[in-house]
């Protein structure tokens, strides 16, 4: 009974401290290498930048289900993505829904870039080559596609 007991006990405690790591995960999230960061409105509306997860989706879905069946373009910031088109079910609203994937709610879980993040491929090959957006003044809001070298001064 004591080793039932000390067992049941063990499990809650893991269980309590994986939920606490998780918490603490989605406070501190970062871009990692391929993830697009998305920042075309959230800083004017005093929120973080977006960090969308390419690769962790990308491993799942064909890329066909974004870029022609949701109508995502093939470069970051191609679309003018605001939570309005996304409540109504457009873009990461068609399965970020709360029925396909998690609904909206919880805003740190997708708004979880460092503010002043430009949008952009994080840490792409391409930025590798050609050196990251300016981080501010004339063409901070540029976006870098991946199959075009960012022109120099202005943009979107």
């Amino acid at each position: 009974m004591l080793g039932s007991t000390l067992a049941r006990w063990l499990a809650a405690a893991l269980s309590a401290l994986a939920v606490l790591a998780l918490a603490s995960a989605a406070r501190t999230a970062s871009a990692e290498y391929g993830d697009v960061v998305i920042n075309n409105y959230s800083d004017a509306a005093g929120m973080r930048p977006v960090v969308f997860p390419h690769w962790f989706h990308r491993i799942r879905f064909r890329c066909k289900v974004c870029h022609a069946d949701l109508g995502f373009e093939f470069k970051a910031g191609g679309n003018e993505i605001d939570m309005v088109k996304i409540i109504d079910g457009q873009f990461c609203g068609a399965c970020h829904n709360g029925e396909l994937a998690w609904a909206v709610d919880n805003c740190n879980l997708c708004h979880a870039g460092l503010p002043g993040t430009p949008t952009q491929v994080h840490e792409s090959t391409l930025q590798k080559l050609v050196g990251p957006p300016p981080a501010s003044g004339a063409g901070a809001n540029r976006t870098v596609s991946a199959t075009q070298p960012a022109q120099s001064g202005g943009g979107q």
